[in-house]
């Protein structure tokens, strides 16, 4: 069964607006037989044209379509600070990830066999556990420093398509996108490059956690998990335990802070990550919390970033079309535009497409296309 317009809810917001199904056709600049089509459940609208019917008349997802949840995509966003997830965020990723399942056919041939945390756990002790085993799966220490680079064969083993892209460092709402297509079987995970390298460790450490536990995916139990594993994976026990005497004998706030700074910049993680996972470890072992608080630490963080990605990556930024290409096969493995370029090659694809399926500006996605068409 394909998805289908909920054409009952839309009648209402028709009726509500006063609108008849030819004023509808004319908003959306489509032929009203287009409109009859949907809501007689004989044809869909186009990402484009579904995103503007649900701002249109101010729906949901959930409330504008009748899809078979097994066939529904499933999305995970990990956010920039204070931004706010809206239905038409949720309604454009789910809509990217319909656009994806056409895509599939032209990946490589993905591992059957595939690695799965059977009993995910935010407990301190089980949570240490499941990181030294990902660690040792990776090939780390405990007191190792784990790199971006580190993680990535994990994703391409289990089923995960990563996607780098260039989102801009402000100006979008997302800086990670997550995208289960559970029929498929296939992951594609999106990476802004325009992050602080900082962050970008723990993101994709996030989406990592969210690789191993599928069944999780989309549901606030399975973000909290992918928090706390990405933590213990960045600054494990053996770390915190480590620097715990250190960090707790300074005499000062402002001493504690130079101490886990300190420790920040020679794991390349956060000043936060590093405050974080000291405090859980101090409280599993029943020890005095640091001195310091959240909104000291991240007052500090703020007053000090690091590099973007893009710019440890590219020089000079933006890149030129095959250098980006380029780093995200030879950097990240990614078979994403390998796999775009089968698919232009043998369907003709169009740059709307490659717009829509990584939501970048058009001039963007001419200039991709153009060097994937050669």
């Amino acid at each position: 069964m394909h998805k289908v317009i909920h054409s009952e809810k839309l009648r209402q917001a028709l009726q509500a607006r006063g609108w008849t199904q030819k004023d509808l056709a004319t908003e959306l600049d489509v032929t009203a037989q287009a409109v009859t089509n949907w809501m007689k459940g004989a044809d869909f609208p186009r990402p484009d044209k579904l995103l503007k019917l649900a701002t249109t008349f101010k729906l949901s997802f959930a409330d504008l379509v009748l899809s078979p949840e097994e066939n529904q995509p499933v999305i995970a966003f990990r956010k920039k600070g204070g931004a706010k997830t809206t239905d038409a965020h949720i309604l454009k990723a789910i809509a990217m990830g319909s656009l994806l399942k056409p895509l599939v056919p032209f990946l490589p041939e993905l591992r059957s066999l595939r690695v799965q945390i059977s009993s995910p756990s935010t407990q301190y002790d089980a949570l240490q556990a499941t990181a030294a085993e990902v660690r040792t799966r990776i090939g780390l220490g405990g007191q190792a420093v784990l790199s971006y680079e580190h993680l990535i064969d994990q994703f391409g083993s289990n089923g995960a398509v990563i996607a780098p892209v260039l989102w801009g460092e402000k100006q979008n709402h997302k800086n990670a996108l997550h995208i289960l297509l559970r029929q498929e079987q296939v992951t594609f995970i999106f990476l802004n490059l325009d992050t602080r390298l900082e962050d970008f460790k723990f993101w994709m450490a996030h989406e990592l956690a969210h690789v191993y536990t599928p069944d999780l995916a989309g549901s606030e139990k399975g973000e909290d998990f992918a928090d706390a594993l990405a933590g213990a994976l960045l600054f494990p026990k053996t770390l915190a335990e480590a620097a715990y005497p250190h960090v707790a004998r300074q005499s000062t706030t402002a001493g504690e802070i130079r101490e886990l700074q300190r420790y920040a910049m020679a794991h390349s993680i956060s000043l936060f990550s590093v405050f974080s996972e000291i405090n859980k470890y101090a409280k599993a072992q029943g020890l005095p919390p640091l001195r310091c608080n959240e909104t000291g630490i991240h007052a500090v963080r703020n007053s000090q970033r690091g590099n973007l990605v893009s710019e440890l990556l590219f020089e000079p930024t933006p890149p030129e079309p095959a250098a980006y290409m380029a780093a995200a096969a030879n950097v990240f493995r990614s078979t994403f535009f390998t796999a775009l370029q089968r698919m232009i090659k043998s369907k003709g694809t169009g740059a709307g497409y490659v717009q829509q399926v990584m939501d970048i500006p058009m001039q963007d996605a001419a200039a991709l296309h153009g060097e994937l068409s050669r």
